[in-house]
């Protein structure tokens, strides 16, 4: 495998050490959740007390477009949290954390692209009895008014991601230790940790992190083929798009979707039915990326 242009992100982080790292993976938490507070608190001051309950409690289900997509602007603050730690604890711009920005935008532009082709090739393939299944979520027209939205808060949602996980703490260590190893797989099991939730998937949330562990490798080897993290986001809003705007399971982050599956996550034969075709998806479209980016 060829991760010499992944060098276009390494280079600005040579020199970092380890210390420095786990300094700058604490403050970047530190950012997003002191961030993510004071966002919470605007809204008290702002919000009659009903109505800031109202939202807290939407927030905290995503059944909701409002509720929803407060969850997905706030995400954001894990990509500033991202680029705090960068600019702070290893002078590097925050720009160094996406690649050259001309070349990453073309590159997200082209995956994104070959990705959405790819799911309504899927979605048109035979058999649809799952399609006789679905039940509808916001109105069409509704669903309409709010897509620039949605897409604007899924593009921060993930684009803050992939900041964090893989625009950071990936090209940091790849430029400390050498090995592919360590930074395609530690950045991707702490990203996989992150969707531990037995609480919501009960006996499948093992698999649940298996599958994001599996995803986030994908994303870790596109940044590295790459060389920035283009490819990588438009994975990864192009998979929650699909996952959260298109067919959601009902429940837990629906609040946005235009379909509804007949089951909600706690439903654990059915998402363990699931898993197995999204983690196919998911490969599909890694190997989407690469062909259309030629790595």
């Amino acid at each position: 495998m060829s991760y010499r242009a992944f060098d276009l992100m390494t280079r600005p982080a040579r020199g970092a050490e380890l210390w420095r790292l786990a300094l700058g993976l604490i403050l970047a938490m530190l950012v997003t959740y002191g961030l993510g507070q004071g966002v919470i608190a605007m809204a008290a001051l702002v919000l009659p007390r009903e109505s800031y309950w109202a939202l807290i409690a939407q927030m905290e289900r995503g059944e909701t477009p409002v509720g929803l997509l407060a969850l997905l602007f706030n995400a954001g603050t894990m990509g500033i949290g991202a680029l705090v730690a960068a600019q702070t604890l290893h002078r590097r711009a925050p720009a160094s954390l996406f690649g050259p920005l001309p070349l990453a935008l073309r590159q997200f532009l082209r995956v994104a692209a070959a990705v959405a082709v790819l799911y309504i090739v899927i979605a048109a393939l035979p058999p649809w009895t799952q399609a006789e299944t679905l039940v509808p979520g916001l109105a069409p027209e509704r669903w309409l008014t709010l897509l620039p939205l949605t897409l604007t808060a899924l593009l921060i949602q993930t684009g803050s991601e992939e900041l964090l996980f893989r625009g950071y703490l990936q090209s940091q260590l790849a430029a400390r230790l050498h090995h592919p190893a360590v930074w395609l797989i530690a950045p991707s099991a702490l990203f996989a940790l992150g969707h531990w939730a037995p609480g919501v998937y009960g006996g499948n949330a093992g698999l649940v992190v298996l599958w994001a562990f599996a995803f986030g490798l994908s994303a870790a080897d596109l940044t590295a083929r790459a060389g920035t993290l283009g490819p990588a986001i438009a994975l990864h809003l192009l998979n929650n798009l699909a996952a959260i705007a298109i067919v959601s399971p009902q429940g837990l982050m629906s609040g946005l979707a235009l379909f509804l599956l007949p089951f909600d996550p706690a439903d654990e034969a059915a998402v363990r039915a699931l898993l197995p075709l999204d983690l196919i998806s998911v490969f599909l479209s890694w190997l989407t990326a690469r062909i259309v980016l030629r790595v």
